[in-house]
């Protein structure tokens, strides 16, 4: 039988850079899952500022360039990328990052994770978010391929930016493995949160209730770990401070993972009030480490984290009263564990990497010699 073809497949890897949020975690997942099986194709990694430093650890045939900015934003994206592609005689460019070159030397595999910047406008500043709607729509209409993290996902992409849904293909995002930690018992009564501020997120939703669960638990407290994107900006702090419990209230923007794990293991209980995602990922790695997680009822959160989560109305007492049940009651808090651990294995990063190398691979094909 005739070898496999060897590709060489340009990366857009900005977002693996500096402190990456859940697009780097997405492309670092798929990178380690390519690590881990046999990966015959050679990788050109493009980025804006130097790596992490486990990128130079994975057993992968990888070139990194380097082309320095101190934001790498649409005109990076438009010129240095392609440019860099094309240096690298590459036979597809993978743009894990919801846009991707209008003008690309090769054929384009898109990741578009969600489409909340056309679903829910008023959450950006107007240049953002029109921005993010042009680029995003032309240059899915051109790629290639055109992939996403669910069902949810692939649909309102559909809606709105005209490529045809059969198109779509759904790469979930893999599960963190199971790690577990110490039991509820041995766990202070701390509420955690992690994400980018975004207003989907109910952030003040969330102190409501936080303070409603801290009048009948005075020693909870609430952490949150996020970068404020919040459109028009909130405040977090001076909110908790007019519900007075801004002394239980930490907000970071950012923390390093071996910080972000010290605070899974810790929590007894976990807060995601989102009411559009392509796929949330936090619950899940709260999950892993016997976190269980008070999420909206959404159809996303059903079809990923499944019927049984602990799925509630955006409404002030039922959030408060589902956090503070995880927080008093061990039996449902072990109930709940029970059942988002169950989910872990139905999302492997394993899976997610072949079915991006698939579409790497299909659209490399099509290109005209």
């Amino acid at each position: 039988m005739a070898a496999e073809p060897t590709l060489r497949i340009a990366v857009d890897g900005r977002e693996i850079a500096g402190r990456p949020t859940g697009v780097g975690r997405y492309l670092a997942g798929v990178l380690q899952a390519w690590s881990a099986a046999d990966f015959p194709h050679h990788l050109h990694l493009i980025l804006h500022a130097p790596p992490p430093g486990w990128i130079a650890q994975l057993p992968l045939t990888m070139q990194v360039e380097v082309i320095p900015a101190a934001v790498a934003g649409t005109w990076w994206e438009q010129t240095a990328l392609p440019a860099a592609a094309r240096r690298a005689a590459a036979d597809v460019l993978l743009a894990p990052a919801y846009t991707a070159p209008l003008r690309s030397p090769c054929p384009v595999v898109q990741i578009i994770h969600d489409v909340s910047f056309f679903a829910q406008p008023s959450g950006f500043r107007w240049r953002e978010g029109l921005r993010r709607r042009l680029v995003t729509r032309a240059s899915a209409r051109q790629a290639a391929a055109v992939l996403t993290d669910s069902r949810f996902s692939a649909d309102e992409i559909a809606a709105h930016t005209g490529v045809a849904r059969d198109r779509i293909v759904i790469a979930p995002q893999g599960a963190p493995d199971w790690s577990g930690g110490p039991p509820a018992a041995e766990r202070a009564p701390l509420v955690l949160s992690v994400g980018t501020l975004f207003n989907r997120r109910h952030v003040p939703d969330l102190l409501e209730a936080f303070a409603m669960v801290h009048r009948a638990l005075p020693d909870a407290r609430l952490v949150l770990v996020g970068g404020n994107q919040t459109h028009p900006t909130l405040d977090p702090i001076a909110i908790a401070n007019r519900h007075g419990v801004a002394d239980a209230v930490t907000w970071t923007p950012w923390v390093d993972d071996t910080e972000l794990t010290r605070l899974y293991q810790s929590a007894r209980a976990f807060a995601f009030l989102s009411d559009y995602e392509g796929f949330g990922m936090t619950p899940m790695e709260a999950a892993a480490h016997g976190v269980p997680a008070v999420m909206l009822d959404t159809p996303v959160a059903r079809e990923v984290y499944g019927a049984d989560a602990t799925l509630v109305p955006l409404e002030v007492t039922a959030v408060g009263a589902a956090l503070l049940r995880l927080l008093t009651d061990a039996d449902a808090h072990r109930r709940a564990v029970e059942i988002a651990r169950a989910r872990l294995p139905l999302f492997r990063w394993s899976d997610t990497g072949a079915i991006v190398r698939a579409a790497l691979e299909r659209s490399a094909a099509r290109r005209t010699p």
